[in-house]
């Protein structure tokens, strides 16, 4: 019977470890939000979303979410932000972008809000808090531009703030959850 040299054993292990770790490795830049509750970074889907990335990493570099707030935080759903500053002052954006609906709304994606069209999507962006594939269709759906993949706990306590109604906008957290700053990581 034919025995295999330990080493070689040992180099197709580490050798199929690397594979599985390159095929599920993430592409794309990354992004870190650091919020006044600790900081959440998001890895970019740039061949799945590339206007809808192009249009956020737009936004990042102009520093336009620094200082606003997760304006609308439902538990078990999501938490919204980018439109709004403490006040609930809305901040002036650019020109809505074209929906790109290609990948789904599950736990920890990070994707574009918008109005009842589909192609009215500016600076607002949400995370999922839960698997919300329903969200795959309405309307054309949410174009999904990302994945939290650090700092999902984070999420977890914006996610559980207390929260009230200031008319016109509900679901509004009491203590404001910042968005102190917003930049590429290197």
């Amino acid at each position: 019977m034919y025995k295999t040299p330990r080493h070689s054993v040992l180099f197709c292990l580490a050798l199929v470890t690397l594979v599985g770790f390159c095929a599920n490795a993430q592409t794309g830049p990354k992004v870190m939000l650091t919020t006044s509750h600790g900081r959440i970074t998001v890895q970019l889907y740039t061949s799945k979303a590339p206007v809808t990335t192009a249009n956020f990493l737009k936004y990042v570099d102009d520093k336009f979410y620094d200082g606003l707030i997760f304006h609308r935080v439902i538990k078990g759903f999501m938490i919204q932000g980018g439109g709004f500053d403490p006040q609930m002052e809305k901040r002036k954006t650019r020109k809505p972008i074209t929906l790109e609906a290609a990948v789904s709304n599950t736990k920890g994606t990070i994707a574009m809000a918008r109005r009842m069209s589909p192609d009215s999507a500016t600076s607002q962006f949400f995370i999922n808090h839960t698997d919300n594939k329903n969200l795959d269709t309405v309307k054309g759906g949410y174009a999904v531009f990302g994945r939290v993949v650090e700092g999902m706990d984070v999420v977890d306590i914006i996610a559980n703030l207390a929260t009230e109604k200031r008319t016109p906008h509900a679901n509004v957290p009491i203590v404001p959850a910042v968005i102190k700053t917003a930049r590429r990581v290197k």
